[in-house]
């Protein structure tokens, strides 16, 4: 009888030199990129008197938030003063439907394309993969022209659209290279059993694709949320973004430069961002590590 040996020679050391190395570089990196940040923070939480010390790194001798009241329902954003609470909401309007209706339409396309492979499907993936990489700033002029012929420029039906078409491209790779990991005896079965198209997509695929489906979120509300160009060319005036509204305060060429109403504006502003990816870090991470960014 054969004796089973297992891994020889000494055991690792858990305080090794290069895990104090690989330490060490993690916490100079979170310092260096905290540094920022928190700038920002405690000069959002000081007085003018104070910021005019030039002491960044000083820690606030007066903490207050007023800076923070006044950028979000006082500080002027071009004509009106009233904060940017309404950018706010103006990206709550453009997001959840552009973020709903491109992943629900890469989907369905990457779901067609992995399965029921019609005839031309590889040409039509190949276009669409090639329009993930098209620049926007190229094809932006002709948006205008044709939306501003069927009267949908500068409102939010018009941005909504614009952020489903440049974000389908994407939505549609990273689903069909999820659907495409799956096993394909999944899908021969529900047909053998005598299911449709939907009745696939809806009750197999779509429970299965929750992981993909949490980096397609986390992806387009970063990326439509933090959008800036898109938002001040296409949403009109009554449906200017926060980011755009954002740089109408910490622009503005007249009066006092506020310092702290500027942060506090800044750091409301990519607040959802944050709150995104510090509550499902972990699930982007299992998304990736599932199959998404696979193919």
């Amino acid at each position: 009888m054969t004796k089973l040996t297992g891994p020889q020679g000494p055991k690792p050391s858990r305080n090794s030199t290069s895990r104090y190395g690989v330490y060490g570089f993690l916490i100079i990196a979170a310092i260096f990129f905290c540094i920022p940040l928190y700038i920002m923070v405690v000069t959002s939480l000081k007085g003018m008197p104070e910021i005019r010390l030039g002491d960044l790194f000083a820690l606030p001798g007066d903490p207050s938030f007023a800076a923070w009241t006044k950028a979000w329902s006082e500080a002027c954003t071009g004509v009106q003063c009233d904060g940017i609470q309404g950018g706010f909401w103006n990206s709550i309007k453009i997001s959840v439907p552009s973020v709903a209706i491109s992943i629900a339409i890469g989907a369905i396309n990457g779901y067609a394309l992995s399965f029921w492979r019609f005839k031309g499907a590889n040409v039509l993936f190949g276009v669409l993969l090639f329009g993930a990489f098209v620049p926007f700033q190229v094809v932006i002029f002709p948006i205008i022209i044709f939306f501003r012929e069927i009267g949908i420029y500068g409102s939010l039906l018009g941005i909504i659209l614009v952020h489903t078409a440049f974000g389908m491209p994407i939505m549609t790779l990273l689903f069909r290279n999820y659907f495409s990991s799956l096993p394909e005896e999944l899908f021969k079965a529900a047909r053998v059993d005598g299911a449709g198209f939907w009745q696939i997509f809806f009750q197999i695929m779509m429970p299965l694709a929750i992981p993909v489906t949490v980096v397609a979120v986390i992806l387009q509300t970063t990326g439509i949320w933090n959008d800036y160009l898109l938002g001040l060319i296409f949403a009109g005036r009554e449906n200017l973004p926060m980011t755009v509204q954002l740089n109408n305060i910490v622009s503005a060429t007249f009066g006092v430069r506020e310092y702290n109403v500027n942060m506090a504006a800044t750091i409301l502003t990519a607040m959802v961002p944050l709150a995104i990816y510090l509550f499902s870090g972990k699930y982007f991470v299992r998304g990736i590590a599932a199959g998404a960014v696979k193919g």
